[in-house]
């Protein structure tokens, strides 16, 4: 088995880009996820589940960390990784609450024209992040993922839907961050560690599923048959929760590089 592709999504529920290598820190995968939208007024997270407009959102990790933004009508905008001086800005995550810094008003004003609604960016560094559900100690950290720092599907899972649904399925529907080739259908539901290059993951649990796997990444359109959900419904649902993908944790940093052998230890 094989790791056949890498994806990051710097600002969550916008585009992701993939990548032919990627380092990993003490939060999972650099630059992935560090960045929110939230409501200007209650600072709760923003995501495609009400917006599926974020979907056409660029928003480009670059090397000091900040992003370049972009989008149809729209000039570029840098944005630069708020400094130690920055205000800051309390943020909802699901059940989780976190003190962050935002990113500025100039960002705030591009993004609230794109949304449509009056939005603060904020970004989470490393030392502000938040535990991991059900952690076994205080190390274990994550940014503003749903839940877990990093999430795996196996290629020929996405095949095999893909043949139940009647039609090829984009990876990125999924936000999945490693892909791995070689494996048989749904195999990563029985792995508990692994090992790629000189990085071990544990594989904490599945990932469940929700509405905005009907988004089509290309045109932000939800499917009118509610695909691959419906599909997904008739054989991977357990205890009303319908799973597809496997959550992991990073033990150590390190790097990740495509084409690098996926080794399963447990």
């Amino acid at each position: 088995m094989r790791l056949s592709a890498l994806y990051r999504f710097p600002l969550k529920s916008a585009i992701g880009e993939s990548l032919p290598r990627v380092q990993l820190d003490n939060i999972g995968m650099l630059g992935d996820r560090r960045w929110m939208l939230v409501d200007a007024n209650n600072g709760r997270f923003f995501t495609q589940r009400a917006m599926a407009h974020m979907s056409q959102l660029s928003a480009l990790w670059n090397a000091q960390g900040g992003l370049t933004l972009s989008a149809e009508g729209f000039q570029p905008l840098d944005v630069p990784v708020p400094g130690p001086d920055a205000d800051m800005r309390g943020a909802f995550i699901w059940s989780d609450s976190m003190v962050v810094p935002d990113a500025g008003d100039e960002a705030a004003d591009w993004l609230s024209r794109f949304l449509g609604k009056a939005c603060r960016l904020v970004h989470v560094p490393v030392d502000r992040a938040r535990d991991i559900p059900g952690s076994l100690g205080p190390q274990e950290k994550v940014g503003f993922p749903d839940g877990f720092p990093l999430l795996l599907i196996g290629q020929a899972s996405l095949d095999d839907l893909s043949a139940r649904v009647g039609r090829p399925l984009e990876m990125l529907r999924f936000r999945t961050n490693l892909v791995v080739e070689g494996s048989e259908p749904y195999a990563e539901d029985s792995w508990k560690r692994i090992r790629i290059g000189d990085v071990e993951f544990r594989v904490v649990k599945g990932c469940t599923r929700c509405i905005m796997t009907t988004i089509d990444p290309k045109t932000g359109q939800r499917s009118s048959d509610r695909e691959p959900l419906t599909t997904l419904k008739t054989y991977r649902e357990k205890e009303g929760e319908v799973y597809f993908g496997q959550n992991l944790i990073n033990e150590g940093a390190g790097e990740l590089a495509v084409g690098m052998d996926v080794e399963v230890l447990e």
